[in-house]
């Protein structure tokens, strides 16, 4: 079965995937369905967020959220708490969340304080309103296919290729990172396609040989410019994930992908970083919110 992949250009160069310009044609659609869901409930779709402590990238990160929130038509309901919040308190906010009816999702933001157990938390978090899919519940539902909130950032990965490619059948795809937010979920998504998956992370033998061999990478290892252009064949299809931020020798810093883009002119389409997956995350995480609101005021 032939597939649009290979790519016979004289001259190297990788298209970039421009994933702010699909996040906001994302973020459109889901204000779009705000708008429907109010008109036929009388009902704005509502995230509630709950930071806890005084962490200043998780500051941002929820000043982002509420941010686009706003900018869809979602109504953003923001929780503080003090760093020093035990852990049965925020139980119990949990759980106030999960019984309000006018609540359609429930965000905690991550890193918690050491005092509290992250896992306990999330697992705490009604399935139907776990916006992030990071519950059991909801993960099963992935694994089965039979439904269920997708993880955000593997959901912006799938939206990011599916405007790449239409046919996934025996697409041979390496995914580099095991990680139960990024690597497994993603690979199952792509099962689901009918892609033929293989699940790596840095420590598999033979790594490089590995990963040249697919039409598509998607690198969520955490590790900066650990895939280099020899990796990755003419013609693949390069999603970086990973996001770190690294010292130059002047002083200052710069954020940085699990991938060495200056040496991948060759392959067919490669995501930058920063602008590539990273803005797809928060789009998915409004479209789970409305996909949420939908689901809980079917009638």
């Amino acid at each position: 079965m032939a597939h649009a992949l290979s790519s016979s250009r004289p001259e190297a160069v990788a298209e970039r995937i421009d994933g702010r310009t699909v996040a906001r044609a994302l973020s459109a659609e889901t204000a779009a369905r705000v708008e429907a869901l109010r008109a036929r409930t009388g009902h704005a779709p509502a995230l509630a967020v709950v930071l806890v402590g005084d962490d200043p990238a998780s500051k941002v990160y929820v000043g982002r959220k509420v941010a686009e929130c706003r900018r869809v038509g979602i109504v953003s309901v923001e929780h503080r708490l003090a760093a020093d919040t035990p852990q049965d308190v925020l139980l119990a906010l949990i759980d106030r969340l999960n019984l309000d009816g006018e609540i359609d999702g429930i965000l905690i933001q991550l890193p918690l304080p050491p005092q509290i157990d992250a896992t306990l938390v999330l697992d705490r978090i009604d399935p139907a309103k776990d916006v992030d899919g990071f519950h059991p519940v909801n993960v099963g539902r992935l694994s089965t296919g039979t439904g269920g909130l997708v993880p955000c950032t593997p959901l912006g990965v799938m939206k990011l290729l599916d405007g790449l490619i239409a046919d996934y059948r025996g697409l041979d795809v390496v995914v580099i990172g095991k990680s139960n937010i990024v690597g497994k979920p993603v690979a199952m998504l792509l099962l689901e396609r009918e892609a033929t998956v293989t699940v790596t992370h840095i420590e598999t033998r033979g790594l490089p040989e590995i990963a040249r061999k697919a039409d598509i990478i998607v690198a969520a290892a955490g590790a900066p410019h650990l895939v280099r252009g020899y990796w990755v064949k003419p013609g693949a299809i390069v999603i970086d994930v990973g996001i770190t931020r690294v010292a130059q020798p002047d002083g200052s810093t710069r954020l940085v992908g699990d991938c060495a883009t200056e040496e991948l002119g060759h392959a067919r389409a490669v995501t930058p970083v920063p602008g590539g997956v990273g803005p797809m995350t928060i789009a998915c995480l409004l479209g789970n919110t409305v996909t949420a609101a939908e689901r809980a005021r079917h009638g």
